[in-house]
C-alpha cells in the first residue's frame, strides 16, 4: 500500500484527492493546506489527518510520496521539502517558473534516487498516444512542421482574476495553458534549438498575457507553430489540438480523435490504409478504477503509483522532461521581450540584420 500526502486543496486538488482515496494500492495519509476552514471540514467528514504545513506533514506522519497541487510559485520550495524528506513527488505543471529550478529539482530528485512525475496529463490521452506511437515508427515518414493549439473560455472579462491569470502566481496564459500543447510538442519532437516571432498578447488581462503564438525551431529542420489563446469563449472548456505533416502523410488529433492521411509512400500499418482514416479516443483508452474528469487524469496518477512500485518504467512525465517544457516556456518569454527587427533595422542594414536574426531565425 503507497502512503500519500495531498497538498494543495483548490480545484484540481480535492480531483486528485478523489482519484488518489479511491486508488486500491493507495492510502491517504495526510492533506495539507494552508486554509483552514478547508481543513476542518475534510477533518471533520473524512477523518483524514489534516496539517497547515507540509514540513510539519512530513514529520508527523510516514508516507511515501506527496502529490502537490498549489499554485505554481509554490511549488519549487515544497518539492524541495518534499525531496529532503525522501519520499517520491507528482507535482501539477508546470514544475517552476524558471527553467533553471526546475532542472536543479530533476537533478535532486534523480540523485535521491525518486520517482517524479508533473501532471501534463495529456501524454495520457489515447488520441494523443496513438499520435507518439504513430510518429515513432514513422508512419508520415520525415516530418517537416508540426502545429500545437489550445483554445479555451478561462478570462473572459477584463476585471477580476485568479492566481492563474497573475504572471508572478502561476504564469499568465504561457505557463498555465500554452504548458500543455508545448508539453506535447516535447514528447513528440524533443527540445527545440530556437523560438522566434514569439507574441504574447493581452486580450482582457492587465498582467499577463491571454494568447501565445510563436515558432519553434528544431536541429532537424523541423519547425512547430505554437497558436493559444485562453480568452476565446467560442470553446465551451479547453481544445488542445495537434498536428503534424511528414514527407509521407499527415496527422491531426485532438482529445476526441485521430484523424490520420497516408501517402502511397507511407509504410504499411496494421489498422490503417492509404488515405484518411479515423480512430476515436474510445478504442484507444484503457478504462480506469475512477473516472472524474476524464481517463486521463486517473491514468496519470495510476501511472505514478506503478512506478513507485517498479512494474512501471516508462518516465515520460518525470521533472527531467518537464523541464524540457520549462525551458521551451522561458525562451519564448525571452523571445517576446526582444520583439521583432524592424523594418528600419532591415531598411537601415539588410545584411545586419540578418546576421542580427541567426540561422535559427531568431534574434541573437
Amino acid at each position: 500500500m503507497i502512503r500519500v500526502a495531498v497538498v494543495g486543496l483548490g480545484k484540481m486538488g480535492l480531483s486528485h484527492l478523489a482519484m488518489i482515496r479511491a486508488h486500491p494500492d493507495v492510502r491517504v495519509d495526510a492533506v495539507v493546506d494552508a486554509t483552514g476552514y478547508v481543513l476542518d471540514v475534510l477533518g471533520k467528514y473524512t477523518g483524514l489527518a489534516t496539517f497547515p504545513d507540509l514540513d510539519q506533514a512530513l514529520d508527523a506522519v510516514e508516507v511515501d510520496a506527496v502529490l502537490i497541487a498549489t499554485p505554481t510559485r509554490f511549488h519549487a520550495p515544497l518539492v524541495r521539502s518534499a525531496i529532503a524528506h525522501g519520499v517520491h513527488v507528482f507535482c501539477e505543471k508546470p514544475l517552476t517558473l524558471r527553467a533553471e529550478e526546475s532542472a536543479e529539482l530533476a537533478a535532486l530528485a534523480s540523485e535521491a534516487g525518486l520517482v517524479t512525475q508533473v501532471g501534463y496529463h495529456n501524454r495520457f490521452v489515447g488520441a494523443f498516444q496513438e499520435v507518439k506511437r504513430l510518429l515513432d515508427v514513422g508512419a508520415i515518414g520525415r516530418v517537416t512542421h508540426m502545429q500545437a493549439e489550445a483554445y479555451g473560455p478561462v478570462v473572459l472579462k477584463p476585471k477580476g482574476s485568479t492566481w492563474r491569470s497573475r504572471r508572478s502566481e502561476g504564469g499568465g496564459c504561457l505557463y498555465d495553458y500554452a504548458a500543455h500543447p508545448l508539453d506535447l510538442l516535447s514528447w513528440y519532437a524533443g527540445a527545440p534549438r530556437a523560438v522566434g516571432g514569439t507574441v504574447l498578447g493581452s486580450v482582457f488581462s492587465e498582467d499577463t498575457e491571454d494568447e501565445v503564438f510563436g515558432t519553434l525551431f528544431y536541429e532537424s529542420g523541423m519547425h512547430a507553430q505554437i497558436s493559444v489563446n485562453w480568452s476565446d469563449e467560442s470553446f465551451r472548456k479547453m481544445t488542445t489540438r495537434i498536428t503534424a505533416v511528414g514527407t509521407a502523410g499527415r496527422i491531426e488529433a485532438d482529445r476526441q480523435e485521430v484523424r490520420v492521411y497516408l501517402r502511397d509512400q507511407a509504410p504499411e500499418l496494421p489498422g490503417y490504409e492509404r488515405g484518411w482514416n479515423v480512430k476515436y479516443t474510445t478504442e484507444l483508452t484503457d478504462p480506469v478504477w475512477f473516472y472524474l474528469r476524464g481517463e486521463e487524469y486517473s491514468a496519470q496518477l495510476d501511472h505514478f503509483v506503478r512506478r513507485i512500485e517498479g512494474s512501471e518504467s516508462d518516465t515520460r512525465n518525470d521533472f527531467a522532461s518537464a523541464a524540457v517544457t520549462d525551458r521551451v516556456l522561458e525562451l519564448l518569454t525571452i523571445d517576446a521581450a526582444r520583439g521583432p527587427v524592424t523594418t528600419d533595422t532591415v531598411e537601415a542594414d539588410p545584411p545586419a540584420a540578418a546576421a542580427k536574426r541567426g540561422r535559427w531565425g531568431r534574434r541573437s
